[in-house]
């Protein structure tokens, strides 16, 4: 895990900053951003930073201090400072009406500053918003903010709607734990995969069942346990999901460049078989990010049967092996068929996610070759009708949703399980469609817009 947002350099860890670095290494976190709230400690977060080759830092006036701010001379020291190698961000910065230590103009004429001085050299933001949700949202959208993560989040879910339809980026700490934090809650199952970040903001806020002692980085398992059970994913998922996040947006480590074959979510094994598909779905995820939970999905070259059967090892030690991904798999039929068959005969489960069009694809009744080897089919339903779905999947066949519907009802007679999902999004009818998979005798599930894996 990476810890986005901690402050190493405060005096409450002069008496034990190394074995506290330590204890974070040995508890899986692999990289910390230790943040700057004025010239002084912008100034020691660069020599922790320099000292560790895994924590980077940021430079910055806190909102608290944002007073000590003169024109001309602080900018130009926290522009100087932030042409060191190890500055990584610009921040935080923002604005605090709950305690007031700098009168409130001054806090805002600050923020732009930074604003300011971020996009002038190029850097991301560090953002502290607490009791000024509406001023923090005039001045991101006035000034265009782009590239920021709203630290330590505290607002409301009309702000967090707000930040994710400009892409910035919400993070997490160890108030997610509290008793009382129900809300906050919400807001964390809700924040798109490739928008979350998880922090300890140490050495405050720590996490149940530390609340009140000091914070440390090694705490963020805790965090990071929370917002895996209410997003209904791993602990590793978390972790891979907002270390990605937190390698993109302060540009520190290394990003997956290309695609995987294999990847996990949950307890279950997904097959990146293609990225080729029949459909262009206007929701589809892959035409806004490569990344599922994490992953990288965008595949150099299509895998074979060999390859891919070597990427899933012991395929007992899952609850199933989907094949899934970027595209269609179907488009692979005889590689769905060879991998499903090792799968099989492995003692696995078998599912296929498809968007129903596999007899259109391959020009024959594909479901007598699934018979036995899959044991569960989702197919993509996304409408209540032809005219719907040609508007929200504009599928290459002609007659694709009729298609679907035949595919649907044949399964069954091979399929032991077939289950008709739809995205919940403006203009699908879900009673219509769910009468629709009632008819057909087949299951049904909704899945959320933009929730992938």
């Amino acid at each position: 895990m990476i810890d986005s947002h901690c402050h190493l350099e405060m005096g409450q860890f002069d008496a034990d900053r190394d074995a506290c670095i330590l204890r974070a290494m040995d508890s899986g976190i692999e990289a910390m951003i230790t943040i700057g709230t004025d010239v002084e400690s912008s100034m020691a977060a660069i020599g922790i930073a320099r000292e560790y080759g895994f924590i980077y830092a940021t430079v910055g006036i806190h909102p608290h201090t944002a007073s000590t701010f003169t024109e001309g001379e602080t900018y130009d020291q926290l522009k100087a400072l932030c042409a060191d190698k190890r500055v990584v961000a610009v921040g935080e910065t923002g604005l605090d009406y709950h305690y007031d230590h700098s009168p409130r103009n001054v806090q805002r004429d600050v923020f732009v500053r930074h604003i300011e001085l971020a996009q002038e050299i190029d850097l991301p933001l560090v953002i502290h918003s607490r009791e000024a949700i509406q001023d923090t949202l005039e001045i991101i959208t006035g000034c265009s903010v782009k590239n920021a993560v709203l630290h330590c989040f505290s607002g409301d879910m009309r702000m967090a709607e707000v930040l994710i339809s400009r892409g910035l980026y919400i993070s997490f700490s160890g108030v997610v734990t509290f008793k009382k934090a129900q809300e906050l809650r919400d807001i964390a199952q809700m924040v798109p995969d490739d928008l979350l970040l998880i922090e300890t903001d140490a050495p405050y806020l720590a996490p149940q069942p530390y609340r009140g002692k000091r914070n440390e980085p090694s705490y963020l398992n805790y965090t990071a346990g929370v917002i895996a059970q209410v997003r209904g994913i791993s602990p590793q998922d978390v972790s891979r999901i907002t270390s990605n996040n937190a390698r993109r947006l302060f540009g520190v480590g290394e990003v997956a460049s290309s695609g995987t074959i294999t990847y996990k979510i949950r307890d279950s094994l997904y097959i990146n078989l293609t990225n080729r598909c029949t459909n262009e779905c206007i929701f589809c995820i892959r035409y806004k990010n490569d990344f599922v939970k994490g992953h990288n999905m965008r595949l150099p070259s299509e895998p074979g049967v060999d390859e891919i059967i070597a990427a899933i090892g012991d395929p007992v030690a899952y609850k199933e092996v989907v094949f899934c991904g970027y595209g269609e798999p179907l488009i692979r039929l005889d590689v769905v068929k060879g991998v499903a068959r090792y799968v099989k005969s492995r003692g696995g489960t078998v599912r296929v996610n498809t968007n129903g069009q596999g007899n259109l694809i391959n020009d024959q009744d594909v479901l007598p070759q699934l018979a036995g080897v899959v044991d569960h089919i989702s197919i993509s339903l996304n409408a209540q009708d032809a005219q719907t779905y040609e508007r929200l999947c504009k599928p290459e066949f002609k007659g694709a949703y009729e298609g679907l519907l035949g595919f649907a009802r044949e399964a069954r007679h091979y399929i032991p399980v077939v289950t008709l999902t739809v995205v919940e999004m403006a203009g699908v009818d879900i009673k219509a469609c769910q009468a629709i998979a009632d008819d057909l005798g087949v299951n049904f599930r909704v899945r959320h817009l933009d929730v992938v894996g």
